[in-house]
């Protein structure tokens, strides 16, 4: 689980996304203060999860939400990002299941990934995680002297019940439904309250 005291790692991690990619639409980099800030924000409610080694953390996957609106509530967007010297090893698969599973298990109904096109390693792992295509917007981003198109994907973590329960905020979650989460187990049914 990250922390906001990973927001350096965080930061040179995904400084190469912004810096030398179409990736990431940001066209400069956040400070460490300012990814610090997106951090605090985002773990109030939603999962921040690190993959680490000995040195530090290597890769992250984080969900924000999908719209402002309050009726979107139990949608997120979901995004993963490896240091270049740990991709292609099983990490970015791993991290995401965790990241899905611990959503699903606050109770969240849909995830949706934005990926710019083309990138046929992040549709690769996205498809192999049950993503599948929604939707293609031209032409929506300006980087790096040229236009690029985004592909949306969906992944649906629950079937949408009748009535839904709130989504439980990541802090809040039971130990024990984290762990769950985290390992590969986690179920909606297993942040319930007892």
């Amino acid at each position: 689980m990250a922390t906001p005291e990973d927001a350096g790692a965080i930061v040179d991690i995904y400084l190469p996304y912004v810096r030398d990619t179409a990736v990431s639409f940001e066209t400069v980099a956040p400070s460490v203060q300012e990814m610090r800030s997106r951090m605090t924000t985002t773990l109030a409610t939603l999962p921040w999860l690190v993959v680490a080694d000995s040195r530090g953390p290597k890769g992250y996957a984080y969900a924000s939400p999908h719209r402002a609106r309050d009726a979107y509530r139990w949608c997120v967007d979901v995004s993963v990002y490896l240091d270049t010297s740990v991709q292609g090893r099983g990490h970015g698969r791993r991290i995401y299941t965790a990241l899905l599973n611990v959503l699903a298990a606050q109770g969240h109904i849909n995830a949706y990934a934005g990926i710019t096109l083309p990138n046929a390693a992040s549709v690769g792992l996205h498809e192999a995680l049950g993503f599948t295509p929604v939707g293609v917007f031209r032409d929506v981003g300006f980087k790096r002297q040229r236009w690029w198109d985004v592909g949306w994907w969906h992944r649906r973590l629950a079937d949408p019940p009748a009535s839904p329960r709130e989504p439980r905020p990541w802090p809040e979650l039971a130990d024990r439904a984290v762990d769950s989460a985290l390992e590969g187990n986690g179920s909606p049914q297993e942040s319930s309250p007892p």
